[in-house]
């Protein structure tokens, strides 16, 4: 008799489960604010245009020699900054493209972000040099084509921030419907063990 009990719990905790997961779409609706969050289509254009700005820089790079800059006095550091900005040009090109297919995805919008602030320093250390032991209107050159990604960074950045300010308003809804959950089944009175019959 306790198992036919435990069983009837289980299936009304399974079926207000399955009530609450097919009213979660609504409630998310009626109670997430506006936040802004730009549409697929836009945050994908977005990531198709930083793909092909990642790809634009990598001829540019390649007309740089910093090793021959030690000869006149720079740091060798340069050339290590050179080779990094390279290899993070490719796999920022690769990254965006992968990311248009699924843009929701924050883990990796973040890790973009991340590359791109740092693609952009190593550039602008790499044009001082540049401007100094090599060719001044390379400088200029690399350092314009930089700051086209600018307004797609800036772009980038908001759509991470409504996107996690989006992830935790849908936590804390279902965070609140698994306790008013968890509430209901607790103001229910015990079933009776015996089966409502009397001895």
């Amino acid at each position: 008799m306790a198992r036919s009990v435990r069983d009837a719990r289980l299936r009304r905790v399974h079926h207000l489960c399955r009530v609450a997961w097919l009213c979660f779409p609504v409630l998310l609706c009626a109670q997430a604010p506006d936040a802004g969050l730009q549409p697929d289509w836009d945050i994908r254009a977005i990531l198709q245009e930083m793909s092909d700005h990642a790809t634009r820089l990598a001829p540019v790079l390649n007309q740089v020699d910093a090793k021959a800059w030690v000869a006149k006095g720079a740091s060798e550091t340069y050339a290590a900054q050179l080779q990094s900005s390279r290899d993070q040009a490719r796999t920022m090109a690769e990254q965006a493209k992968k990311l248009a297919q699924n843009p929701e995805k924050l883990s990796t919008c973040l890790e973009l972000y991340f590359r791109v602030q740092a693609i952009e320093q190593m550039i602008g250390s790499l044009a001082e040099g540049i401007r100094k032991y090599q060719d001044a209107e390379l400088a200029d050159t690399l350092t314009s084509l930089s700051a086209e990604n600018g307004a797609n960074r800036n772009r980038l950045e908001s759509y991470i921030v409504n996107l996690a300010a989006q992830r935790e308003q849908e936590c804390a809804v279902m965070d609140q419907e698994a306790q008013r959950c968890r509430g209901f089944l607790a103001s229910r009175p015990p079933a009776n063990s015996n089966g409502g019959k009397k001895k």
